[in-house]
């Protein structure tokens, strides 16, 4: 592939970011230039799978989606990968930088879950689900910017990750509990008095701001603990440039509790972009 449609995939990948996740456009853009077309390609791959339950109405077309991924990686894809900007530039980011393919196969796996409406069963499950989709994206965004460092800040990852994947649900929760789906693990709903089906009808409204609250600890507790992985390297830290914004979604969300279903959690884009510009400057998460 010649350079010019190398660039032009990643500027494709970059346009994407801008439209559909914002916040990672702007830690592309707080990267060093010549690592963004990488990680323009691996958060648009990730954008592209967390949009296919926005896609499809029904599992099975949302399998298939899934599958053109997995036979991607696993180098059996059907028609030309050329066609696809987000799969070619996705392919050389993995040749030019030794991503593991596993990895991107198991984040794959991963949103399988999205699918279906089947509820969270623990905690645990929880962590698993956000360990293979957003602690390992900012891992292979790490592997991208500074092989050497990535593995030291492997835990930090892991842990900030979670904090983001909680954060990331808060904010969906309305349209989660529209279309039936719950996240909150079911481990902490009976905690709180409530299951599945009391969650969504949402009468209760004490309760379900008091399972609201312990969810959104979750993620406050995970931040604390990749806080407390130590200093993370100058290098990597773009990686983690997403994951900084979302402690005001967990704190509001413990303020607000069930009233989160009525008034977005989302701060407004200029705070976000301030807030992650701070992060890069004082490497705090």
């Amino acid at each position: 592939m010649s350079e010019a449609h190398i660039a032009t995939n990643q500027e494709i990948c970059l346009a994407m970011l801008r439209d559909s996740d914002r916040d990672r456009y702007l830690a592309c853009l707080l990267s060093p230039e010549e690592k963004r077309g990488a990680l323009a390609a691996l958060y648009a791959f990730n954008a592209e799978l967390a949009r296919i339950r926005d896609l499809v109405h029904e599992p099975l077309p949302g399998e298939v989606r899934l599958q053109y991924w997995h036979d991607l990686l696993e180098g059996s894809a059907h028609g030309s990968t050329a066609a696809n900007p987000v799969a070619a530039a996705l392919l050389m980011a993995i040749e030019t930088h030794r991503l593991p393919r596993k990895t991107l196969i198991d984040m794959i796996g991963a949103r399988t879950f999205d699918l279906y409406d089947d509820p969270m069963e623990t905690r645990l499950s929880l962590e698993g689900y956000a360990g293979e989709t957003a602690s390992a994206l900012i891992q292979l965004a790490s592997l991208v910017l500074s092989p050497e460092e990535a593995a030291r800040s492997a835990d930090a990852a892991g842990h900030a990750g979670v904090a983001q994947a909680v954060a990331g649900l808060l904010l969906l929760m309305p349209l989660h509990r529209r279309r039936g789906q719950i996240y909150i693990p079911l481990q902490i709903l009976s905690a709180t008095g409530l299951d599945r089906d009391a969650f969504l009808a949402g009468e209760d409204r004490p309760r379900i701001s008091a399972a609201i609250e312990a969810f959104a600890g979750l993620g406050r507790e995970h931040l604390a603990k990749a806080r407390a992985a130590g200093p993370i390297a100058l290098a990597v830290f773009p990686a983690f440039l997403p994951a900084t914004i979302a402690e005001p979604v967990l704190i509001r969300a413990q303020k607000r509790g069930a009233l989160l279903f009525d008034r977005p959690l989302q701060p407004p884009q200029w705070r976000r972009q301030l807030r992650m510009g701070l992060a890069a400057a004082r490497r705090k998460i």
